[in-house]
């Protein structure tokens, strides 16, 4: 009952703080969601990417920076005491859609899909997960040995669980619940098509 006190009181808060700012696109600084308070989360990281200064990680050679400021916020969900959901969501700082999109993994997943770039440039705020993993070839599945619980990460409630916190944030930055919510499949062989 404290943690729901909390985020309402901290949501309560951004909003008044952005009314009496005057400014009706954010409800929030980036950095202020690092006090964000969610069931079994932990954020890690809050911070603005400047436009044209933010190559997304592991994205390869060639890669141009991104052409549009953003806040940038990265963290963990643990469900269970053998959970690890790593999870990672893009706002953009002007220009949001009211939309926001959950990109899928592919293979056996273990890292932050790098492809939201694209979602992220046509105005929509973006979330992505690990699916409750580390691997970063996507090939392997020793992770699942002898953890039944990190397998039902990877089944199903990582996605979920990542929507549901990526929704959250994403309300306590704009000061409003996205309008459209989307799902943007990959293969995770055949679970997210």
């Amino acid at each position: 009952m404290t943690r729901y006190r909390t985020t309402l009181g901290l949501t309560s808060f951004l909003l008044a703080s952005a009314a009496s700012a005057g400014n009706p696109t954010l409800a929030a600084s980036c950095t202020d969601l690092t006090r964000l308070r969610l069931p079994n989360t932990i954020i890690t990281m809050a911070q603005p990417e400047a436009a044209g200064s933010f190559v997304p990680p592991g994205s390869g050679a060639g890669t141009k920076p991104l052409p549009v400021a953003f806040c940038r916020v990265g963290g963990s969900i643990k469900p269970t005491s053998d959970s690890d959901i790593r999870f990672e969501v893009w706002l953009p700082q002007t220009g949001w859609t009211g939309r926001y999109e959950s990109m899928g993994n592919g293979g056996f997943a273990g890292i932050v899909p790098t492809y939201m770039d694209g979602a992220l440039i046509a105005g929509s705020a973006v979330a992505g997960t690990d699916d409750g993993h580390e691997e970063p070839t996507g090939l392997q599945a020793k992770w699942a040995l002898g953890h039944p619980e990190k397998i039902i990460d990877y089944g199903y409630r990582a996605v979920h669980l990542t929507a549901t916190v990526g929704k959250a944030i994403t309300s306590a930055f704009y000061g409003s619940k996205p309008k459209h919510s989307y799902f943007v499949g990959c293969s995770k062989g055949g679970q997210e098509v």
